[in-house]
Parts: structure tokens; C-alpha cells; sequence
């Protein structure tokens, strides 16, 4: 299988754009999959999950890795990037990458430099994940230059599904103008209470709505403060507790996610959308 570049995204916080990223990651390098996990958000709270509790002190991140691009001078990578203890890489963010957002607006090629950053990482990975800001500003749009496609976390909660129609609009506006090949892998729904009518119903009409247009997973993460915990500790879910419902829903989405990726590319039923 070549490389593989995956967005995470969703410009509404709270969804578990990070927590996927990560157990998504530590998930497909437990299959022996060699990953790598971009915090692409100036919160840096990829990179804190991860254990690295003062991200205010790196001197080599993303920021900096784009910095470079755009003043044409040698990158820091792969020297920035950090290995976790679970088998996978991170290359890092802190707050320094929020000034970006800024410098981009006036940037030449300023919707092609994060992937002019992970290019040359490619042939090292199988899998490239990025965990996108909650925005639909310039770094998400270079997300979506950068991916071959893309993750949609989202909560079964009105206002949550309400919002994705800007996230459509956007990947379709990101495959018309900058990047053709931009799929949409599909839609995953996070933070589930399987015990509400609310959430069931909720899933329901959108797989109606959506689901002949776009790919809904069948995995489900359900709502638990375990996962949250496990980040506290700098952990997957996988170390942190292995028997849970959230693990076992991880290691369900990581089969789903690698066994799409194995089938050949072809028009995907994201097409249908314009």
C-alpha cells in the first residue's frame, strides 16, 4: 500500500478530533503500521495527549517546519519529529502556530505549504494523520490540500451534524480548486450515549440523508470519561484500559480505516456531492 495522508477534521471543537487521531494512530501501528501524527492545531492538544505536558518549550514544530517552507531555508524535519512510546510519530504544535493563520493570507502557494512539508516524509510513513484545528481557516484548508482524504468526527447531537454542511462545502471547494483527488472516507460518529433516543435518532436520519452519498463507519465511539482520562495521562486508550468499550470501539475503527485503505482507488461515492 503506498503512503496514505488522512485529515481529521471538523471545524466544530469537542468532537474527538483528538482522541481519534491518536488512538486511530496508535491503533494502525499496533497492526505493525509505520504512522505519523500531525497536531496541526495551535492548541497543541495532539501534541499534550501525547505526554509532552510543556509544548511551549520545543524549539522544532510544525510552525517552525513551515516557516522554513516559506522562507525557503533548510526544514528541521525529520529532526523535530518525536517517537511515542506506543510505536508511533508526532510532529508537534504549540501556540507559536496560531501567528501562521496570519502569514498564510499573504503567502505565496499559501494553500500547498503543509503539504510541501509532509511530501518528503511520505515515503517514510504507511500512514500520515493530521489532526486539524476546530476552524475552516487557512491551516485546515492546508490540511485539505495536504490529505488524500478525510475523517469527519461528529457528535449525534443536533447543532454537531448541523454544522457539517460547512465542512462539506469546504472539501468540495478544496477538491475543485486545489486538490482533485480529496476523498471523503467518511463520517464517524464520536461521544455516542447509545442509551438516548436523541443520539439514535439523530444517526439514523443522517445515514437516510447521507448514506447512499457518503461513507458512514460502522464503528460507533461511545461516550466515556476514560478516554479522557488516558490522554491526561499521556496514553492511548489501548494502555491506558484495554478492555473498555472505547478501546474495543478504536480497535474496531482501526480495522475499518485500514481495510478501506487496502482497496483500490476509485470514484468514491463522496463524488455525488458538488
Amino acid at each position: 500500500m503506498n503512503s496514505k495522508t488522512i485529515a481529521i477534521a471538523n471545524q466544530k471543537g469537542g468532537v474527538g478530533k483528538t482522541t481519534t487521531t491518536m488512538n486511530l494512530g496508535i491503533g494502525l501501528a499496533k497492526m505493525g503500521k509505520k504512522v505519523l501524527l500531525v497536531d496541526a492545531d495551535p492548541q497543541g492538544s495532539l501534541t499534550i495527549s501525547m505526554g509532552i505536558h510543556n509544548p511551549y518549550s520545543l524549539r522544532d514544530t510544525l510552525d517552525s517546519a513551515m516557516q522554513a517552507v516559506l522562507s525557503d531555508q533548510p526544514s528541521p524535519l525529520p529532526h523535530g519529529i518525536l517517537h511515542h512510546a506506543e510505536g508511533v510519530d508526532l510532529l508537534p504544535s504549540n501556540i507559536e502556530l496560531s501567528g501562521m493563520e496570519i502569514t498564510l493570507v499573504s503567502a505565496k502557494n499559501r494553500n500547498g505549504i503543509l503539504r510541501s512539508c509532509l511530501e518528503p516524509l511520505r515515503s517514510s510513513y504507511d500512514y500520515i494523520l493530521i489532526d486539524c484545528p476546530p476552524s475552516l481557516g487557512m491551516m485546515n484548508i492546508n490540511a485539505l490540500s495536504a490529505a488524500d482524504s478525510v475523517i469527519i468526527p461528529t457528535e449525534p447531537k443536533f447543532l454537531a451534524v448541523k454544522g457539517l454542511d460547512l465542512l462539506m462545502s469546504s472539501i468540495v471547494k478544496a477538491r475543485t480548486q486545489i486538490n482533485p483527488g480529496l476523498q471523503i472516507d467518511g463520517i464517524l460518529f464520536t461521544l455516542v450515549d447509545g442509551r438516548t433516543n436523541n443520539a439514535r435518532d439523530i444517526i439514523a436520519s443522517l445515514e437516510a440523508a447521507l448514506g447512499e452519498k457518503i461513507r458512514i463507519f460502522d464503528t460507533r465511539i461511545p461516550y466515556s470519561v476514560r478516554a479522557t482520562e488516558a490522554a491526561q495521562e499521556g496514553k492511548s486508550i489501548f494502555a491506558y484500559s484495554k478492555s473498555c468499550k472505547v478501546a474495543k470501539a478504536y480497535e474496531s475503527l482501526t480495522k475499518e480505516v485500514n481495510h478501506h485503505a487496502q482497496r483500490p482507488r476509485h470514484r468514491p461515492r463522496s463524488d455525488c456531492l458538488r
